[in-house]
């Protein structure tokens, strides 16, 4: 087209946008998270590793945004609205699109609460904080449909590419995260992970007698998903370890039955011939006792 039709770059770049659309809006079904690869395995892991996180706060991440602002905490509800949102799209470029409306929701969401515009380093924690709270399902699998297929041009420059960049560093944390990154000691990290205490629990105890009833409930609310979610975990874990248990019992006892059956194998004989009959002319009569005679008895 531009060799040949001559046209404008702008213009090639819109054409090249609708035949992208069209092509992978037909082969969605067959490139997204394909068999032969290992996305679905990794959205899993990482799906999983931000339930574990739960417990993580804004306070240990350093997040610059203030969520009881009531126009803040729309921003944060957009934010991850966006995020979610992506993985309903087909086209590598509207999924890039619900990651830049995410990234500038977080940017107004920062400008609101500090009165100043919001930095890179500003942005990226809260990015972090975001996908913590959002938890977008098949994360993985998205970050890998776009970067096989999106437009590399795309990838490589303008906001896109940038706030794309971003969401993948924020991955690559989340993935990676430990005690220090929290600046929390090892002790303490290894308790929120196993479910034995909250940080929000312990700030809710030191809350002074002023403090608003409502943020009190909410706060309490969310101990109680917490707890809710931690039972249900080891009631998974109890009921995985159980049918772990079952299977190895049935083919403990099939082995054995085996190993039996090896050790003494069932020999099939045929029947036995009937035994002749005494009156049969086949029986030696020799060996038989003489046969007995009537007597008669006078009266």
């Amino acid at each position: 087209m531009q060799t040949r039709g001559k046209v404008p770059p702008e213009r090639v770049e819109k054409i090249m946008d609708q035949i992208e659309k069209y092509i992978m809006t037909r082969l969605y079904k067959y490139v997204f998270c394909p068999e032969t690869t290992d996305d679905e395995k990794k959205d899993l892991a990482i799906q999983k590793r931000i339930r574990a996180l739960h417990w993580v706060t804004p306070q240990m991440l350093c997040v610059p945004v203030n969520e009881e602002i009531p126009e803040v905490s729309d921003m944060v509800v957009k934010a991850i609205t966006d995020i979610i949102e992506m993985d309903s799209k087909r086209v590598p470029r509207d999924k890039l699109a619900c990651i830049t409306k995410c990234s500038k929701h977080i940017f107004n969401a920062i400008k609101v609460t500090k009165n100043e515009p919001a930095s890179a380093d500003d942005f990226l924690p809260t990015l972090i904080y975001i996908v913590l709270k959002g938890n977008p399902p098949r994360l993985q699998s998205n970050i890998q449909y776009i970067t096989r297929f999106c437009n590399p041009s795309r990838l490589m420059t303008g906001e896109d590419g940038y706030y794309f960049t971003n969401l993948c560093c924020a991955v690559a944390f989340i993935e990676k995260l430990d005690a220090q990154s929290l600046n929390l000691s090892q002790e303490d990290f290894d308790r929120y992970m196993s479910g034995q205490t909250s940080p929000r629990k312990q700030e809710s105890e030191n809350w002074s007698p002023d403090a608003c009833l409502g943020v009190k409930q909410m706060y309490k609310n969310l101990d109680l998903l917490s707890q809710l979610n931690e039972r249900q975990e080891r009631i998974m874990n109890e009921a995985k370890k159980l049918e772990k248990d079952l299977i190895d019992w049935t083919d403990g006892i099939a082995k054995e039955v085996q190993d039996i059956v090896e050790k003494y194998p069932l020999e099939i004989r045929p029947p036995n011939q009937s035994l002749a009959s005494i009156d049969s002319e086949n029986v030696e009569n020799d060996k038989l006792p003489p046969p007995l005679q009537p007597q008669v008895y006078a009266g």
